[in-house]
């Protein structure tokens, strides 16, 4: 949301329909209103989908772990998932769940069937509401656009919607089926339960997704079986890169009315009938670097006219004819691939408030490294200049290091821990030990050709053109390059006692070095590197770690 006065960018009168209404600040309040009075979890955003699948999963397991049957466990953990992401699934699974837990209670019995009840009643209590809430939101936005329909500009069938969900669920459903019919090969009881749950889960979600790509198929060829109803908005690419969508006449952006996915529908059309232009390559990649930056300064894109085709509602598809972006372009149609996602008042203020409070630090931020570019051009160039892991870094990998050894200590020193417990810990520990050497030995290299950096397979080479932007982003150092490709390594920041102090963090200086040789050739390097100045690949060392951190494991265990 923007307070900056401005005109949008217009969208041609050959684009609306006729008769097609604006939707007014007015109008879109009522459907706002439509929305429950009370807080109701909405389809969340792809950046939050990980929380509610660890909660559930996490619930999921440790039900099982403490006597829950494992399909009840699993059952009671997808509610979780269902509640905001397919409400429809809890108007048949709270009934289910009441029976199966009254028919086959596991003990303890006074414990699961009021648990269960409570679960199922409370689940479908806020089901309805979002469910009775889309159907006054979908007459609200009839009634705004007042009879008036059109045929969709995009004649095609959406072929694309939900193929790839309906892809995806199914691979998900293969590890759940195979967890299932190995769950009797574990020896311990909760071994048995824990990977029981954990198939059934899994199961599920595989099931959940391939519900959302048939429900999101069905909507999307319903919006395009009969002329649609149609409203004149605005809409602005947000920095998540979805769209925004706005009142006619909320010009100011101050009052997003709902968010949504979108895609070309031409791209769509591209993807299943197999042809691509292959000069189409260089403007997709425009587009890319447009976005990451527009990404990386969570700036949204500009406020543009459009027509919105469909009647929005919690979970609805619709299509958008936008002005393009770009001055003299056609119009820019748009699929929805995802649910739209409304935003209640509340939530708006809410939104609101955090945006002026990100806007003001990353002004500060800017600030600081704009002073760092301009101290960091009064170097002299030199022939060859490195970078490497100093002493946050190896603070950073003492703190990983220190987590291992202290989970693997709890874990362990448990006689009676799970198999499945203790495959979990030592997945972990190779994860990190494949990350650890990255911690501790990163290096970056600048010469006159670009930037050289190891990596665990082989140094990676960024020419100085290709290079986009490189910043301390919270924790992370991180550099971005043509291509949507980034490299990124994390160390602990005390951004208080930075200021107190009056220190800077190496990750900002930096950044603001290469920033000042990124854009200034004259201050870049001379020489050229050679190999050994670059940095070896780090994989032997990942593999030593990994191997150190196995052989831990297996001690531990023999001693404790």
């Amino acid at each position: 949301m923007s307070t900056s006065p401005g005109q949008p960018l217009p969208l041609p009168p050959a684009a609306i329909p006729d008769g097609c209404l604006p939707w007014t600040a007015e109008r879109a309040d009522r459907w706002s209103e439509a929305l429950p009075s009370w807080p109701v979890t909405v389809p969340p955003r792809w950046r939050h989908l990980h929380l509610v699948l660890l909660t559930a999963a996490l619930a999921a397991l440790g039900l099982a772990l403490a006597g829950w049957s494992p399909f009840l466990a699993a059952l009671v953990a997808m509610h979780l998932v269902w509640l905001p992401l397919r409400p429809e699934a809890v108007r048949v699974s709270a009934p289910a769940l009441v029976v199966l837990a009254a028919v086959r209670p596991p003990a303890p019995l006074w414990l699961v069937v009021p648990g269960a009840v409570l679960v199922a009643g409370g689940s479908w209590a806020v089901a309805e509401l979002r469910l009775r809430a889309r159907v006054r939101q979908r007459k609200a936005a009839l009634a705004a656009a007042g009879g008036v329909t059109a045929p969709l500009p995009d004649r095609g069938p959406a072929l694309g919607r939900g193929r790839f969900l309906t892809g995806a669920g199914l691979v998900i459903l293969v590890p759940g089926v195979v967890l299932l019919a190995t769950a009797g090969l574990w020896s311990a009881p909760d071994d048995r339960g824990g990977a029981a749950a954990a198939g059934f889960f899994v199961a599920g979600l595989g099931a959940t997704v391939v519900l959302s790509g048939v429900l999101g198929r069905r909507r999307a060829t319903a919006l395009g079986a009969t002329p649609a109803p149609v409203l004149r908005v605005l809409v602005r690419e947000n920095e998540g890169g979805d769209a925004e969508v706005f009142a006619a006449d909320d010009t100011t952006a101050l009052r997003p009315l709902f968010t949504v996915a979108t895609t070309e529908a031409d791209e769509d059309a591209e993807d299943d009938s197999g042809d691509h232009d292959d000069s189409r390559g260089d403007d997709t990649e425009a587009e890319i670097d447009e976005l990451l930056d527009r990404l990386e300064t969570d700036e949204p894109g500009p406020l543009r006219e459009a027509v919105l085709y469909g009647a929005p509602y919690d979970g609805a598809e619709i299509l958008l004819v936008s002005a393009s972006p770009q001055p003299g372009e056609p119009p820019v149609t748009e699929r929805s691939s995802g649910p739209v996602r409304p935003l209640s008042p509340g939530g708006a203020r809410r939104r609101l408030a955090r945006e002026k409070r990100a806007s003001a630090r990353a002004a500060v931020a800017g600030e600081q490294h704009r002073l760092l570019v301009e101290a960091a051009r009064s170097t002299a160039p030199v022939p060859v200049r490195r970078w490497r892991a100093g002493g946050v870094d190896w603070l950073s990998g003492v703190l990983l290091v220190q987590w291992g050894v202290w989970t693997c200590w709890a874990v362990f020193l448990d006689a009676d821990v799970s198999l499945w417990q203790q495959i979990v810990v030592a997945a972990a520990g190779l994860y990190g030990g494949a990350r650890l050497p990255v911690k501790l030995c990163w290096r970056i290299t600048a010469d006159r050709t670009g930037l050289w950096l190891n990596g665990l397979r082989h140094p990676t080479h960024i020419p100085w053109d290709d290079l986009r932007s490189a910043r301390r982003e919270h924790f992370e150092l991180k550099l971005r390059w043509r291509g949507g490709d980034s490299w990124a390594v994390a160390a602990p920041r005390w951004a208080r006692l930075q200021r107190a102090r009056g220190l800077t963090h190496p990750y900002d200086a930096l950044a603001a070095e290469l920033t000042a040789m990124h854009t200034d050739p004259a201050l870049r390097p001379t020489g050229d590197s050679e190999a050994h100045v670059r940095g070896r690949a780090l994989w032997p060392l990942a593999v030593l770690f990994a191997l150190t951190w196995l052989a831990f494991l297996t001690s531990a265990r023999t001693l404790l």
